[in-house]
């Protein structure tokens, strides 16, 4: 009788069991994680402004620049006007006669001066092509949504001097890429990414910090932005005026190799 009793109340717990729903404990902690750090970035695309912010197909800015040569300054500060459209088109234009360009478009890059149009220096087109596939955009609007990522989050943080929580997002390329949100208004702060270079094998990390957010179209905008290379700065810029969405001709961006650099330029 005593075992009868035993295995009747064995089953009922186990059926009790069954029907309760699951604890919190009972969630692996890394679906936890990768729960916690995807709704972070849900957050900072809302707070950047949401469908205003994804729906982005091009961007005018207006400013000023400034290099650094191992933290220290190497320029007292050239105007730019930038020109981007959506996913891999960019020109810079430089000085206050915009009388030098820089154009990307795909994997192809000119140079534009008045001796003409040039091929970009494969370096420099390497490092142009590199920050247009970590960027912040291309990141939240491509990266987040690609199969295969994985998302991390890596607790809470101090960014920009301002206190933070940390992501970070690794695609299937193992590629990864660590973002600081602002732990009150959610906004990004801080990027950061390594890479190695192909000639010397090191490591080398490059970081952008994002400042001085101001509402452009209903799209939170920073003005200021400082780019970090290997911990030094390296460069500086400051916006005055940035607009959405003017439907950028295609123009802009179409380039035509004029002369070799290699080869002398003809007399006239």
């Amino acid at each position: 009788m005593k075992s009868l009793f035993t295995a009747i109340l064995l089953v009922t717990l186990g059926f009790a069991q069954a029907d309760a729903p699951p604890s919190s404990q009972s969630i692996p902690v890394d679906q936890e994680n990768a729960r916690k750090a995807k709704a972070l970035i849900e957050q900072a695309i809302a707070a950047l402004g949401g469908q205003a912010y994804l729906g982005i197909q091009d961007l005018s800015q207006e400013g000023r620049t400034y290099s650094f040569y191992h933290g220290r300054p190497s320029s007292y500060g050239v105007q730019f006007w930038l020109f981007y459209k959506y996913p891999d088109k960019e020109r810079d234009e430089l000085t206050k006669q915009r009388d030098v360009a820089y154009v990307t478009n795909g994997d192809q890059g000119y140079e534009i001066t008045y001796k003409g149009t040039r091929a970009m220096e494969p370096k420099d087109l390497a490092d142009s092509v590199r920050r247009r596939h970590f960027a912040l955009d291309r990141i939240l609007r491509e990266w987040v949504n690609q199969p295969g990522v994985a998302l991390f989050y890596d607790g809470t943080a101090v960014a920009a001097e301002k206190p933070a929580e940390q992501v970070t997002i690794l695609n299937a390329q193992n590629q990864g890429v660590t973002l600081d949100f602002d732990s009150t208004t959610h906004l990004p702060l801080k990027k950061s990414f390594t890479w190695r270079d192909p000639t010397d094998k090191e490591r080398n990390t490059e970081e952008e910090i994002y400042d001085n957010y101001r509402p452009v179209q209903g799209i939170m905008t920073p003005f200021s932005i400082t780019r970090f290379y290997n911990g030094d700065m390296s460069n500086q810029r400051f916006l005055n005026s940035v607009s959405y969405n003017k439907g950028l001709s295609e123009s802009l961006f179409d380039a035509r190799v004029t002369y070799d650099s290699r080869q002398p330029l003809p007399r006239k």
